[in-house]
């Protein structure tokens, strides 16, 4: 995977972040045990969102748009990620078919977040800056919660927010919907399908807006 670390000056980073592009897909704690109360009634709802995931990342990766995912460390202290995926991968555990179908790649970069918004206390908002990131596709769980806060964090940095409604789920179907609804209205995300998102266009009409 790639490394996050960051310095003061890009033309330092000497390939930590080689990637360039306006849009980027972030991925919120779909590599997850759920071993945890709501876990099974979450799960009911995130296997088929993970399948949707995990080709709208196909997608973005032949886009050459970066994917980065954001994901607690689930009480986990001592772990990083490596560990976190491992423990969600080889211990049996109900998120391990979530962790299956979007087991992060060598050229993905991650971030440990620590509280519900990605941004929150971690390295996302320096990384998008490297990256030269203006638009974010939010994809994951759960939909009311770590995906809402980390969109409010987005929309107050001027980011522009895709939300595509097939990629996000949340304990109940009525809570997701509630949540894409405030995200839409109060955020001004975009949560048309995945299916419906051109991303070679949307990178191309991003990369022709100033900064």
């Amino acid at each position: 995977m790639a490394n996050d670390g960051m310095s003061d000056d890009s033309s330092t980073l000497h390939g930590s972040a080689p990637d360039q592009s306006p849009v980027a897909l972030l991925i919120i704690d779909m590599i997850n045990d759920l071993e945890y109360p709501g876990g099974e009634e979450l799960y009911g709802h995130s296997l088929p969102v993970a399948q949707r995931i995990a080709e709208l990342k196909r997608r973005a990766q032949a886009a050459n748009i970066p994917v980065i995912y954001a994901n607690d460390n689930f009480g986990r202290w001592r772990s990083d990620f490596r560990q976190v995926v491992a423990h969600c991968l080889y211990d049996g555990v109900l998120g391990q078919p979530l962790a299956e179908l979007l087991k992060p790649d060598p050229d993905d970069y991650f971030v440990l977040k620590v509280k519900h918004s990605a941004f929150f206390v971690s390295t996302l908002e320096t990384l998008l800056k490297y990256l030269g990131v203006r638009t974010l596709i939010l994809a994951g769980i759960a939909g009311d919660n770590c995906v809402l806060f980390t969109a409010n964090d987005a929309y107050m940095r001027d980011l522009a927010i895709y939300v595509p409604a097939d990629c996000v789920a949340s304990i109940s179907a009525e809570e997701n919907s509630r949540a894409l609804a405030y995200m839409q209205r109060v955020t001004k995300a975009d949560i048309r399908p995945s299916t419906e998102l051109d991303l070679g266009e949307l990178g191309r009409r991003r990369a022709a807006c100033p900064p």
